[in-house]
């Protein structure tokens, strides 16, 4: 019992010593509701970047104060070297009349490459637990003097080195910093902060220190392998995860303003999984309330052979926009295409505004020709837009240049990709060399996984770029060149990278400090739509007659789209074919372009058989029924056959002769011709084959007379073969059959012996 008192009276008195500590130990400050935030910042000029700072600061309702609008910039290139001096001046002139304010919280921030995360009201609670008067921004890099390293204080976690892009305190300590300030516009305002903050009389009396563990500021530079997105329920954040906070302020200083850009894609509020894309509507151009739809010049650029090539032209007149608001601009830098773009002249040169074709005997580069076009637009006021396409770009979509000009952008382009890759016209960001890396996002961009309009670091093939940008932001002539770049790398580097010159293009040492900060154009691609897709030309090969035939490998789309009927489909969805005789199945396969161009390609070859029964094309050198003929081994289109039989010719198979499998091998395929003259008909006989194929090649009563197949089990014959469409039969045994006479012109056939 003894014992029990005297444990009970040791616990009354260990819990009252622990209250007594705890009534006794440091609160957590709570941010003072009479404390007012006022966000300070310097701009000289409307950049897509400051709009973006002013966009994420209106979300979070923050109230700004900019300084310097409209100011001719004399604060040095701060991108690549030192300077900034001349926001210190700005800010030292505004301090003054704020520093009488002692509930004044003053925020100051770099605008053009920086974005807001969170609220006011955070920034405020997290400034207050810092528990000092001034806090700086704070990175893992020393600048601009690697030498004054060694003064800063120790820090056993966390960032050591000030950075001068975000600084919070007090109104009336911020002045008594700034208020030291008699240096020059084009000094160093890093330089300037780093030499008070680390005098250790005016750290301690300003009560100065550094956002260690970047609760309130992000830098980007040096860290970011060490930030990632937090998706939440209406917000995404930006967390450091060597630190596991979640910063206010992110600033993408030094050479991380693309991958800023990236984190600008989602922070706080463009896009989330929950909703999507937040902002895409954001000042859309509504063209139907415009008295007039806006001139565009559309400039063509065939660079390379290029397949398909009447098909691009064709889905340019077809755009769903009024072509006498279009102009044409054509660079033509190959001469085999000459007779794709004097064919399209002269059915279309009064179609649109103006017609203007640069061809080869010009010997421009591609990067002179893609100047050329982007200057024709730049010097006429007319011009409203420039829409810029690569002959290897498909636009599927008719309403594209209407859909680009809604978004209301300075440039943008429409995403296109290869059929069945990930390879499209934009990159989701670049190595440290300035070539293509993969971001995180660009599968899901690619896949329209994550659909919206996206800040990115380059593009190519196609794309919209605003009259009025070319004649101010990018009215620099030349963007299409640069050192060891190709033209569409130089176009978005100088476009990422921009800076404008007051004086001069290449301004000398003692006019360095009349340089502008770079306040680079922010180039967006859109997949909020299905545009189109990018065609490969890499293995374009043109010594062919029609040279799109053998196109069927590496554009598989485009070749169906042209050269198979327009029925076909229809075979499997509403059983679109006919059974004329027992077991002899008739369908529509080749479109009229196919048929054409395959007869064209065997005339071209010009070597018929003759219908001779020696024939060293085959084995055993001798054919028991022969025909005049040219097989597809003979111009070099035997394996581009067997795969349209795989792709075309088996799932009709499948479905006529349920429970076969075909292999889709043949070892005869040719072309036929019938004459009265050389050969008009073909005598009783079996195929060696276990299904035989054969595609009227030209139409009966216009190209030819007479002809047609007989079956002889049946007493069935089909005398009005359809050009395009296709008998299929079984080729042993059962299906003995001849070729009846043709009695006038000439008829093409394709016939092939499957699973012989």
């Amino acid at each position: 019992m003894m014992e029990y008192l005297r444990l009970s009276l040791v616990f009354c008195c260990w819990i009252k010593l622990a209250s007594s500590v705890l009534s006794t130990a440091p609160q957590t400050p709570v941010a003072n509701p009479e404390v007012k935030l006022l966000v300070l910042t310097v701009a000289t000029e409307e950049t897509d970047g400051f709009h973006r700072f002013m966009q994420t600061a209106n979300y979070f309702n923050y109230t700004v104060k900019v300084m310097g609008m409209g100011e001719t910039w004399r604060g040095g290139d701060v991108g690549r070297s030192i300077g900034g001096g001349q926001k210190v001046r700005l800010l030292k002139n505004t301090m003054e009349m704020l520093a009488e304010q002692e509930d004044l919280v003053v925020l100051f921030v770099d605008s053009y490459d920086l974005i807001f995360a969170g609220g006011p009201e955070e920034i405020l609670r997290k400034f207050q637990q810092a528990n000092h008067k001034v806090l700086f921004a704070a990175e893992a890099l020393i600048w601009p003097d690697k030498r004054l390293a060694d003064k800063y204080p120790s820090v056993r976690s966390g960032k050591r080195y000030l950075n001068s892009g975000g600084i919070i305190g007090y109104a009336s300590y911020i002045n008594r910093i700034v208020s030291q300030w008699n240096l020059h516009d084009n000094d160093d305002d890093q330089l300037f902060y780093t030499k008070i903050y680390l005098d250790p009389l005016q750290r301690e009396k300003l009560n100065m220190t550094l956002d260690h563990k970047c609760q309130i500021f992000q830098n980007l530079n040096g860290a970011v392998d060490e930030v990632l997105l937090k998706f939440g329920t209406n917000r995404v954040r930006v967390r450091n995860t060597v630190y596991d906070s979640l910063p206010v302020v992110v600033h993408g200083n030094g050479n991380t303003k693309m991958y800023l850009n990236y984190l600008a894609n989602y922070v706080p509020n463009a896009w989330n999984y929950e909703h999507g894309c937040s902002h895409c509507d954001d000042d859309l151009l509504d063209l139907s309330q415009l008295q007039e739809y806006p001139n565009v010049l559309v400039g063509v650029f065939i660079e390379q052979p290029t397949p398909f090539l009447p098909e691009f032209f064709q889905r340019l007149l077809t755009l769903d926009y009024p072509k006498d608001k279009l102009k044409l601009f054509i660079h033509n830098n190959e001469v085999y295409h000459e007779k794709h773009i004097q064919k399209f002249w002269e059915e279309n040169r009064n179609v649109f505004n103006s017609f203007k074709v640069v061809g080869p005997e010009e010997n421009l580069s591609q990067g002179e020709a893609r100047n050329m076009g982007m200057d024709l637009c730049r010097q006429d006021t007319t011009c409203d837009y420039y829409f810029s396409i690569d002959s290897d770009v498909m636009l599927t979509n008719r309403q594209t240049v209407k859909l680009l000009i809604e978004q209301n952008r300075k440039i943008i382009g429409p995403l296109v990709t290869r059929h069945g890759k990930l390879w499209s016209n934009f990159w989701g960001a670049l190595s440290l060399d300035g070539y293509y890396a993969r971001s995180e996002d660009y599968v899901d961009i690619v896949q329209r996984k994550r659909v919206g309009v996206w800040n990115i670091p380059f593009m190519a093939h196609a794309y919209l770029i605003k009259g009025s940008a070319l004649r101010n932001e990018l009215k620099e002539k030349n963007y299409f060149v640069l050192e060891k770049l190709d033209p569409d790398m130089a176009l978005c580097r100088n476009a990422r990278e921009m800076t404008s010159h007051r004086e001069k293009d290449s301004p000398s040492p003692e006019s360095f400090h009349m340089l502008r900060p770079p306040k680079g154009v922010f180039m967006y691609i859109t997949n909020r739509y299905e545009f189109g897709r990018l065609i490969s030309t890499a293995n374009y090969n043109i010594s062919h007659y029609n040279n799109d035939l053998w196109q069927i490998f590496e554009n598989p789309v485009d070749w169906k789209e042209k050269y198979i009927h327009q029925n076909y489909t229809q075979i499997f969805t509403e059983n679109f074919l006919e059974e004329p005789c027992p077991d002899v199945f008739w369908f529509p396969v080749f479109s009229e372009r196919a048929c054409d161009e395959l007869v064209e390609e065997m005339e071209h070859y010009g070597s018929w058989s003759g219908g001779k029964h020696e024939d060293r094309r085959i084995a055993g050198g001798y054919e028991t029924v022969p025909t005049d003929d040219i097989h597809m081994k003979q111009i070099g289109f035997d394996k581009e056959w067997l795969h349209f039989i795989r792709e075309f010719i088996s799932p009709v198979t499948l479905k006529v002769f349920s429970g076969y499998y075909t292999k889709g091998y043949a070892i005869m395929n040719f072309v036929v011709k019938y004459t009265p003259d050389r050969q008009a008909y073909l005598r009783p006989h079996h195929d060696s084959s276990t299904f035989t194929i054969n595609i009227a090649l030209n139409n009966k009563n216009t190209d030819f007379q007479g002809g047609g197949c007989r079956f002889h089990r049946y007493n069935c014959s089909i005398e009005s073969p359809r050009k395009g469409w296709s008998f299929m039969h079984p080729g042993r045994l059962t299906h003995l059959h001849e070729g009846l006479p043709t009695t006038n012109g000439t008829r093409y056939i394709a016939v092939s012996f499957i699973d012989p």
